[in-house]
């Protein structure tokens, strides 16, 4: 039997190293996870006890933009934020920011476009493009613009991916930044799309792409705010002669998000008590690890606006940033994730530290990497 060359992806690196340390884990040893970007906390409380109810009743196939009251809710979430009437009808409940990706990828281009990303980035944007036939265009960023694309960089493009906070720099782009890219992609016919998934999180407030324009392609999801990951659940706003063709391809690629988890996040948007006490725990965990990086000898480090990463530089130690993770694992029992899953060249000289558990695990975690960096002097 022939392999599609469509399956010639890369690995996600990060899920590799979450299975080492779970080898470690069944083999006894105590790992401290700051490899994955993962909250600590579940779902919240209240949200998870109003699906207990809900599940009293059988939870069929929902329409597959998704249950208009949650996109609805979500429409109000944006007023709430931004201060951006939206209206529902433009917002598109999907599994996951990835099935948003997805669903982006094929409604917006056709085969061999031309995508750009501005290295580093979340892995899987590379990976997705390649599976679907585009062509994924690295655009390798500086500290100086903040490791964010510029505008620039938009020439000969079909298409460009912007995240702010940015998977794995945390860095965040302001409003006159968000503009000035839209416009370097209206003027050059480049559709724009915004990944938004870690807003909420960070030291300032983030700014939606939908608050500069309309004519964007916009991906959230239930998993880092609201502390719902496995649920697998997400949203994206489209422009609104975009709508039917998203709806198309979401009715035949997925039929709908899974119901359960769209019950989950409605009520999940009402709990704003327990999401915010987490956000204060992720800005505790960021000074800690902050400090304590340093105090390792790691420096130079990306500007952590926003998320729960820290972008450390490692290259005064190693040019192999996938073997030194590997022996901080085995040596400290601290997972991390090597630059590598970030960018295919510059990141052998880069760590991405999580600082989404508990406050304790990041203490003791620090604790441990004190001691492996003091041991390699």
């Amino acid at each position: 039997m022939q392999i599609s060359t469509r399956g010639m992806v890369d690995p996600f690196i990060v899920m590799d190293v979450m299975e080492a340390a779970r080898a470690a884990e069944d083999a006894g040893r105590h790992i401290i996870h700051m490899e994955v970007g993962q909250p600590g906390t579940g779902a919240p409380a209240a949200a998870r006890a109003a699906l207990a109810q809900a599940l009293e009743e059988p939870l069929g196939y929902t329409v597959a933009l998704g249950l208009p009251e949650l996109r609805a809710r979500i429409a109000r979430h944006y007023g709430d934020w931004y201060n951006v009437d939206l209206d529902p009808a433009r917002i598109v409940v999907t599994s996951g920011a990835s099935g948003g990706f997805l669903l982006a990828f094929s409604a917006l281009f056709d085969n061999d476009a031309k995508v750009g990303l501005g290295l580093p980035c979340y892995p899987s944007y590379r990976q997705i493009l390649k599976a679907v036939g585009l062509q994924p265009v690295e655009i390798q960023t500086t500290a100086e613009g903040r490791y964010q694309p510029q505008p620039r960089d938009v020439a000969g493009l079909d298409g460009l991916i912007v995240a702010s906070p940015a998977n794995p720099t945390g860095t965040m782009l302001d409003c006159a930044e968000l503009t000035a890219l839209h416009r370097a992609c209206d003027e050059a016919d480049v559709s724009l799309i915004s990944d938004e998934i870690y807003h909420g999180i960070g030291t300032k407030r983030p700014v939606s792409a939908l608050e500069v324009t309309d004519e964007v392609y916009v991906v959230n999801s239930f998993s880092k705010y609201f502390s719902m990951t496995g649920w697998r659940i997400g949203w994206m706003v489209v422009p609104p002669d975009h709508v039917r063709v998203v709806e198309r391809l979401a009715q035949n690629m997925f039929i709908c998000a899974p119901h359960a988890a769209q019950r989950l996040a409605l009520a999940a948007m009402e709990c704003d008590a327990e999401l915010e006490a987490n956000c204060a725990v992720y800005a505790q965990n960021r000074v800690l690890m902050l400090d304590g990086l340093k105090v390792c000898g790691l420096t130079t480090i990306a500007p952590a606006d926003g998320a729960f990463y820290i972008y450390a530089n490692v290259a005064h130690l190693t040019d192999d940033a996938l073997g030194f993770a590997s022996a901080m694992l085995e040596q400290a029992g601290v997972a991390v994730t090597p630059g590598l899953d970030f960018d295919p060249v510059e990141g052998r000289h880069w760590l991405r530290f999580s600082y989404a558990g508990s406050t304790a695990d990041i203490e003791e975690g620090l604790s441990r990497l004190k001691s492996f960096f003091a041991g390699l002097s």
